[in-house]
C-alpha cells in the first residue's frame, strides 16, 4: 500500500500540466485562425480529421474523440492512474520520480499529500474548464500541440497532410481534385460553353470548327461541326437543352441539334449587319436576343465612331424575327447579353462603352448608363439580381446597383490577361492578337467566387462587396498559353470549371467546394 500510495501521489503529479495545458491551447487557435472567420462554437464541424484541424498542426488526427464524448474522454484520461490501473510502461516512467522523494517520510504525511494533490486536481477551476467545453461542444486538441510552437506544424504529420490535399487552410474554400485536357482544337478558342444540364460541352475555335463533348465519366467528343463560312458566336438553348445556337460572320444564324447532328434551321439576320456577335436564348426557351454588327477590321486602327449594330429579338418556334430594340443615343454594336433567372431582364455591354437594362415584359430600355472607357465585353448578373458585374476594355472589373442607375458598387482593376485583348507570342517575332469574344467571368453556384482569365490559367477570386472587390483564392493553372474565356458548370459540392486558351487546349478543373 505504501509503495501504491507513492505511485498514485507521482502519477496524479505529472498529470498537473495536462490540466493546466488547456488554457494555451485555446490561445493556439485564437492567434492563428482569423477572427470573424471561425469561432469556437464552430469546431465542431471541423472535428475528426479535417483537413482545417491539419493545418494548424495536429500530429495525429486519428486520435481524436468524437466530440460527444470529449468531456467523458478526458475525464477518463485523468481518472486512469489514480484507479491503480496504470500500465507497466506507466509505472516504470514513474519510478524516476520515485527516487526524488525522501524515503523517510511517515506515512500520515504522505496520505495527507496524497489527499491534497487529489483535492486539487479535481477542483472547481478544472471542473468549469470542462464544463464549459461541453456546453459549446468545442474539442481541444492534444496537450502536446499546444505546447508546441507554431514552427513545429512542419513537422508533424497533420501538416504534410494538410499540404498534401492541396494546401487546405481555413480560408480556402475550394480543394482541386484534378484537372483534365481536352484537345481536340487545333486553333484558338473563341467560345466555350456549358449547357443548362451540365452534361454537354460546347466549344468554338478562329477556325470555325465547333466540338459538341462530355466530361463525365469520360472526356468523348459526340459531334464535329465544320463550317464554310466564319463562326462568332455560340450559345445553348435552354428548352431543349440539345439545341445550338451559331451566329456567323455572313449575317445567319443556325439552330443545330446535336442529338440528331444536324442543322434545324438557319436563319437569315441582315445583310448589312452581317456579324452576329453574341446570342442569348431566353430561360423559357421561347425566343433568344441576337446582336448583329456591320463590317469592321479587327485588325484595322480603331475607329473614333463606335461600329453601328442592331439588337434583334427572334421566336424559336416561327423562326422569325419579332422585334428590333432601340439602342439609344445611337445604333452600335452589342457585345455581350445576358438574361437574369427568369427572362424578365435582359442586360447588354456595347462597344460604345455603356451597358443597356432591358424590360422584356415591355421589350423597352428601363436604363442605361456609361460603365467603361472603351467597349464593355463581358456582363452578367450578380447572384442575387440586384447588381451586375462588367468587364471592359479599360481593364477594370466593377460591380453595378440597377436599382440606381449608374451607381457602381464596387470596382477593381485587373490585369491585361484577364480582360484582352489576348496576346500570344512565338518565335521569329510571330505575335497572334485575339479580341475577346467568348465569357470572361463566371460565377460559382452561390454566386459567392468568380473565375477569370489568366495568363497561365483561370484565377477564382473571392467577391468581397468591399475595397478591394476581389480577393484571391485559389489558381488553376495548367495552360501554357493565355486563357481566353472560362465558364463555371456547378453542382452541389463538387463543380467543374473550364479554361480555353489561344494554343486550342481546353483544361477542366474539378473543384470541391469546402463548406465552412
Amino acid at each position: 500500500m505504501d509503495r501504491l500510495g507513492d505511485t498514485e501521489l507521482d502519477l496524479v503529479s505529472s498529470q498537473r500540466p495536462v490540466s493546466t495545458a488547456i488554457t494555451p491551447s485555446r490561445n493556439f487557435f485564437s492567434t492563428f485562425l482569423p477572427q470573424g472567420k471561425r469561432t469556437p462554437g464552430k469546431l465542431p464541424q471541423t472535428s475528426g480529421s479535417s483537413p482545417s484541424q491539419a493545418a494548424v498542426g495536429r500530429k495525429d488526427p486519428s486520435t481524436n474523440p468524437p466530440p460527444a464524448k470529449s468531456k467523458d474522454g478526458f475525464q477518463a484520461k485523468e481518472v486512469k492512474p489514480v484507479s491503480s490501473q496504470a500500465s507497466p510502461s506507466e509505472a516504470a516512467s514513474s519510478q524516476p520520480q520515485q527516487a526524488t522523494h525522501p524515503s523517510s517520510h511517515p506515512r500520515h504525511k504522505r496520505v495527507q499529500d496524497h489527499e491534497k494533490e487529489r483535492r486539487e486536481l479535481f477542483s472547481k477551476p478544472p471542473a468549469q474548464t470542462a464544463e464549459k467545453r461541453g456546453e459549446v461542444g468545442e474539442v481541444e486538441p492534444p496537450p502536446d500541440t499546444s505546447s508546441d510552437p507554431p514552427e513545429s506544424c512542419s513537422d508533424s504529420r497533420g501538416c504534410q497532410s494538410g499540404r498534401e490535399r492541396g494546401g487546405l487552410s481555413a480560408e480556402q474554400p475550394f480543394i482541386k481534385l484534378s484537372q483534365e485536357e481536352y484537345g481536340e482544337h487545333h486553333s484558338s478558342i473563341m467560345h466555350c460553353r456549358v449547357d443548362c444540364s451540365g452534361r454537354r460541352v460546347a466549344s468554338l475555335d478562329v477556325d470555325g470548327v465547333i466540338k459538341v463533348w462530355s466530361f463525365n465519366p469520360i472526356l468523348q467528343t459526340k459531334a464535329t461541326i465544320m463550317s464554310k463560312s466564319p463562326l462568332l458566336s455560340l450559345e445553348w438553348a435552354t428548352k431543349p437543352d440539345r439545341l445550338l445556337l451559331l451566329g456567323s460572320g455572313v449575317g445567319t444564324v443556325r439552330l443545330y441539334d446535336t442529338d440528331a447532328k444536324k442543322n434545324l434551321y438557319e436563319m437569315n439576320i441582315d445583310e448589312t449587319h452581317p456579324r452576329i456577335l453574341s446570342l442569348a436564348c431566353s430561360p423559357s426557351g421561347s425566343s433568344f436576343v441576337c446582336s448583329a454588327a456591320a463590317l469592321s477590321g479587327d485588325s484595322a486602327p480603331r475607329l473614333p465612331v463606335p461600329v453601328p449594330g442592331q439588337l434583334l429579338l427572334w421566336d424559336t418556334k416561327t423562326v422569325k424575327q419579332q422585334l428590333q430594340f432601340s439602342l439609344e443615343p445611337d445604333p452600335v454594336a452589342v457585345n455581350c447579353t445576358a438574361f437574369n433567372h427568369n427572362g424578365n431582364l435582359l442586360v447588354t455591354g456595347a462597344a460604345d462603352g455603356v451597358i443597356r437594362l432591358f424590360d422584356m415584359q415591355r421589350y423597352e430600355s428601363a436604363m442605361s448608363w456609361r460603365a467603361h472607357d472603351g467597349e464593355v465585353y463581358s456582363v452578367e448578373f450578380s447572384y442575387d439580381e440586384n447588381t451586375v458585374f462588367s468587364i471592359g476594355e479599360d481593364g477594370k472589373f466593377i460591380q453595378w446597383n440597377i436599382h440606381r442607375c449608374g451607381v457602381k458598387q464596387s470596382e477593381q482593376a485587373l490585369a491585361q490577361d484577364a480582360t484582352g485583348p489576348f496576346i500570344l507570342s512565338g518565335y521569329s517575332g510571330y505575335k497572334q492578337v485575339q479580341v475577346p469574344r467568348g465569357r470572361l467571368f463566371a460565377f460559382d453556384s452561390e454566386g459567392q467566387h468568380i473565375l477569370t482569365c489568366s495568363s497561365s490559367g483561370g484565377l477564382i477570386y473571392r467577391l468581397t462587396n468591399r475595397e478591394p472587390a476581389l480577393e484571391s483564392v485559389l489558381s488553376l493553372g495548367g495552360h501554357k498559353a493565355p486563357v481566353v474565356t472560362v465558364d463555371w458548370c456547378s453542382a452541389v459540392d463538387c463543380g467543374t470549371c473550364l479554361t480555353a486558351s489561344m494554343d486550342g487546349k481546353i483544361k477542366l478543373s474539378t473543384l470541391l467546394a469546402q463548406k465552412s
